[in-house]
């Protein structure tokens, strides 16, 4: 049926048919999930009681920095100290400043209610524009439990970044990378956990702008980052890098969601934090070379074309918005499967991007919903157990494996592109 002639009402099944397959009406049944997803969201915030976990700390923080503070390493609160880049405190201030000093906890809920309802329209475009997702696998974004309490009963600061990094990937897909990049940069300034996209950004500046530039953009998340710092840097440079972009920082074992069946003592330890950082490189490395660089003839015929000619593209074949998407995403996921420790609000990074990857993977439907019903179960089980752990870990590492034998999808990816000047 033709978007000429319009839905037939008369026929009801053909209509229904046609919102969830065909992806001329996507944006129909985007409408639809959007709106009934933001209902839903209201009736949590009024009927669910709010639960208090870091708000007052990051209020009490930026009272601190308002009061004149700006050695990061002397900005605390009652969870602990200020451990964030300095987006973070930028954002707070005006949260602070429009819910009466953080006293006013129904307003916060409504604007982190927006905010994820900002989240999921940004997910929807980003799947649109891939162009390989089917329509109704969208119906699978709002049914997280988790999520929504993250955003709305726990106000939690991971959902200003998951924004951010959402709306700078759906502008990647777009070739609008300058302004993409800025907004990575303001992601990058909520939550140092926004570096494990970065791998699979290069990857995509590099194939698409060359050498010169994938640089400008490099230095263009620095100056960003060192603009909102600006105050902390000149106060005590050390005492800001240190506190917010802290590398080593060992979380509570009690906390995690992603390693309970592992032993405390193992999980403390540093050759467990090592030999996770070495299976994190080493995947990276393993989908630098045989995954994402495959169609351009592999690796070492990309770097040889962007060290030759360093101010031109290295890449042959269309970083399409699947492309786009599909490598940011991945790259996020590997960094979530060796993380050293997962928290509830992390679930944030990355659960309305499970749908999407797993539609990458070649497994049959049934296995598809098995993913991502699994992986939403471990995260609702509080306290964690060594059985929800296991799942999780199980679910992720199935869907990183699926994505890398994926294969039909990269074929409908390339057929669909457009031939463009990148």
């Amino acid at each position: 049926m033709s978007t000429q002639d319009g839905l037939s009402f008369r026929r009801p099944v053909q209509a229904v048919t046609s919102i969830l397959t065909d992806p001329n009406y996507f944006w129909t049944l985007a409408f639809l999930v959007i709106l009934g997803d933001a209902v839903l969201t209201e009736l949590i915030i009024r009927f669910i009681p709010y639960t208090e976990i870091d708000w007052e700390t990051y209020m009490v923080q930026t009272e601190v920095f308002l009061k004149g503070q700006h050695n990061y390493s002397m900005i605390t609160g009652p969870t602990g100290p200020l451990v964030y880049p300095a987006g973070h405190v930028r954002i707070h201030k005006i949260l602070h400043d429009i819910t009466d000093s953080g006293r006013n906890i129904e307003r916060a809920q409504h604007i982190y209610g927006a905010l994820y309802v900002a989240t999921l329209t940004l997910t929807c475009a980003i799947y649109r524009r891939a162009r390989t997702i089917p329509n109704w696998v969208i119906l699978l974004l709002p049914l997280s439990k988790r999520l929504h309490s993250i955003f709305v009963l726990r106000l939690f600061n991971d959902c200003w970044a998951a924004l951010a990094v959402h709306g700078a990937i759906l502008l990647y897909q777009g070739g609008l990378d300058d302004t993409a990049t800025f907004l990575f940069a303001a992601a990058l300034s909520v939550k140092m956990s926004i570096l494990l996209y970065l791998p699979g950004l290069l990857v995509i500046l590099f194939k698409r702008r060359g050498l010169f530039s994938t640089c400008r953009h490099l230095m263009t998340m620095v100056a960003v980052q060192t603009l909102l710092a600006s105050p902390f840097l000149a106060e005590d440079f050390w005492a800001y890098v240190n506190s917010a972009f802290d590398l080593s920082r060992v979380f509570l074992y009690k906390w995690t969601v992603n390693w309970r069946f592992v032993d405390e003592k193992i999980f403390l330890s540093r050759q467990w934090a090592l030999g996770l950082l070495v299976g994190h490189v080493s995947v990276l490395v393993l989908f630098g070379l045989f995954k994402w660089c495959r169609d351009d003839g592999g690796v070492w015929r990309v770097l040889d074309r962007g060290l030759r000619q360093p101010h031109l593209p290295a890449g042959i074949a269309p970083t399409t918005a699947d492309y786009t998407a599909t490598v940011m995403f991945t790259s996020n996921l590997i960094g979530i499967l060796f993380a050293r420790s997962l928290h509830y609000q992390f679930y944030s990074w990355y659960a309305l991007q499970i749908p999407f990857l797993a539609w990458k993977t070649p497994y049959p439907l049934v296995v598809k919903l098995a993913v991502i019903a699994g992986t939403e179960y471990a995260w609702n089980v509080f306290p964690s157990t060594s059985l929800s752990s296991a799942i999780l870990l199980g679910c992720n590492a199935l869907l990183l494996t699926g994505v890398w034998f994926g294969k039909e999808t990269e074929a409908k990816a390339k057929a669909q592109a457009k031939p463009k000047s990148t």
